[in-house]
């Protein structure tokens, strides 16, 4: 099976190699790193990533994985890539995502009418793409499968992969990897933290959140005079 997953410049690395540690447990799957050009992309923090395949040469996805990450609000408009995800998704098995790349998804309009997840910060945005915002660490709707913010893509690779293969085998990677959290400080997430401190983190990414729900109406707006081109 294909794994194709998207890089592109400013994304969260921890979204994408997260499954992608899992994914690479099961020698099934083939993993695919995937961007415009095969040049080097840095991710928000400066880590690079080198591309397998660009679009041009890239090979029809059994699962599509998009990681989240800054750069996410430039995708959203970005006709290329959006018009590469609904290539790639019209023959998938599986349509996935981790964190804000749920958003990129839903601008491609793969996400209407499905339930789905995202970072506790943006969740609500993807209602203006028509799909049901669901706070859960792992949401399942059918083909597509999507997990919450940057940490949750363990989780999400070991659900998906648990799904196709079996528990059995998912358990015996997570053992693998000693995958058995316990963070060292209460919290972690909006509902288990300190008000104070959600309200802090807020307040810290107020102004980039105002960017992300712009370039969010943006993309939805643009979505649908698309779709209403289409129809007329």
């Amino acid at each position: 099976m294909h794994v194709v997953m998207l890089l592109y410049p400013n994304l969260t690395q921890l979204d994408l190699t997260g499954p992608y540690e899992v994914f690479g447990r099961f020698p099934e799957l083939e993993l695919h790193l995937v961007w415009k050009t095969r040049d080097p992309v840095a991710d928000c923090r400066g880590l690079t990533l080198l591309p397998t395949h660009d679009f041009a040469d890239c090979p029809p996805a059994d699962i599509l994985f998009v990681p989240g990450g800054p750069g996410q609000l430039a995708l959203m408009e970005d006709a290329g890539t959006l018009d590469f995800l609904r290539r790639q998704a019209a023959g998938a098995r599986y349509v996935t995502s981790v964190c804000t790349g749920s958003l990129v998804l839903a601008a491609a309009g793969l996400l209407a009418g499905r339930r789905a997840t995202s970072h506790w910060l943006s969740l609500d945005q993807l209602a203006l793409f028509g799909a049901e915002p669901v706070a859960e660490r792992v949401v399942m709707d059918g083909p597509v499968v999507t997990g919450a913010g940057v940490t949750s893509g363990i989780d999400f690779a070991l659900a998906l992969t648990a799904r196709i293969f079996g528990e059995a085998r998912a358990r015996h990677a997570q053992l693998f990897m000693e995958y058995d959290p316990a963070p060292p400080f209460p919290g972690g997430s909006a509902t288990t933290s300190e008000p104070a401190l959600v309200a802090q983190i807020r307040a810290e990414t107020g102004a980039f959140q105002n960017r992300r729900n712009e370039a969010a109406k943006r993309a939805a707006a643009l979505l649908s005079a698309g779709a209403e081109g289409a129809a007329s």
